[in-house]
């Protein structure tokens, strides 16, 4: 897919594909510039996926603490999955990811944010909503976890809580940040100007 900004076209003259996983796969395109010089970029392609800040009726935001094997480390996180399964579109992706990390439904879903997470090389977008009128999922119907997911507690933050922590480097994960601050925003603002959850990818 050749790109366009003003009158140059970034033409793909060729694409190889140096790996392909079940996420993400890695691709070399030669690209042709501005001044007709053909470079190469290495990025990666991804599934996309959908994370979801639920907000209780205290003015909680629900999030998880989840183990990441790149980092080492257990780290905040929203709830959140890959968007990976056919037919399924992002708001029924994100209600999906709610029962099955924070065991809850929602009676409310709108749409808060998206995001490129590095678009220096990789296209993955997240899309991620505000859930609330929070409601249990029935312990019969709840997700068997497993693997890290295993281990994975889920914590009830104060927003402002969790805008302070965000500000103070305690939640780094990029969906998170994104999802507390701009949740932080809807809030002041009555929230108004969210956008319906089924609303057109960017």
């Amino acid at each position: 897919m050749n790109g366009r900004v003003g009158g140059h076209v970034y033409e793909v003259r060729d694409r190889r594909e140096q790996f392909r996983g079940r996420v993400f796969s890695v691709v070399t395109d030669q690209v042709t510039m501005p001044g007709g010089r053909v470079v190469s970029r290495d990025y990666v392609r991804h599934v996309g996926a959908v994370g979801v800040l639920a907000l209780d009726e205290r003015g909680r935001a629900v999030l998880i603490r989840q183990y990441r094997h790149p980092l080492r480390r257990v780290i905040w996180e929203l709830p959140a999955g890959l968007t990976d399964v056919a037919g399924e579109e992002p708001p029924a992706a994100a209600l999906r990811e709610l029962a099955e990390e924070a065991d809850l439904a929602a009676g409310r879903l709108d749409l808060l944010v998206d995001v490129h997470t590095s678009p220096g090389y990789s296209d993955e977008l997240i899309r991620i909503f505000l859930a609330r009128q929070l409601s249990e999922v029935v312990p019969e119907q709840r997700h068997e976890r497993r693997d890290e997911e295993a281990e994975l507690e889920v914590i009830r933050v104060d927003l402002d809580e969790a805008v302070s922590m965000v500000l103070a480097g305690e939640i780094t994960n990029v969906a998170c940040v994104a999802g507390v601050l701009a949740a932080a925003r809807a809030r002041d603002r009555d929230w108004a100007g969210l956008r319906p959850a089924d609303s057109p990818l960017p």
